[in-house]
C-alpha cells in the first residue's frame, strides 16, 4: 500500500485545465493509450477525483434542467 505523504504523488504537477480535459475525455470515452499513461504520470489522483465529482455533479444537474424544459412545454 502507498503511503500517502509519498513525494512521488505529492510532486505531480499538472494544471487545473489538463485535469479537467482529461476527466471531460474519460467522460466521453475517447483518449489515446499513451494520453492516459502521461495523465498517469503527472495529474494528481486527489484533483482528478474532485474534478471527476464535479463533473458528475455538473452531468446530473444538466440531464435534470433538460427534463424540467421538457416536461414543462
Amino acid at each position: 500500500m502507498s503511503d500517502p505523504a509519498d513525494p512521488s504523488v505529492l510532486a505531480r504537477k499538472g494544471s487545473f485545465l489538463s485535469t479537467v480535459k482529461a476527466v471531460g475525455w474519460s467522460f466521453v470515452g475517447l483518449r489515446k493509450g499513451s494520453d492516459l499513461e502521461q495523465d498517469g504520470a503527472r495529474l494528481n489522483p486527489l484533483h482528478v477525483i474532485a474534478v471527476g465529482f464535479a463533473g458528475v455533479i455538473v452531468f446530473v444537474a444538466a440531464l435534470i434542467a433538460l427534463v424540467n424544459w421538457v416536461v414543462a412545454k
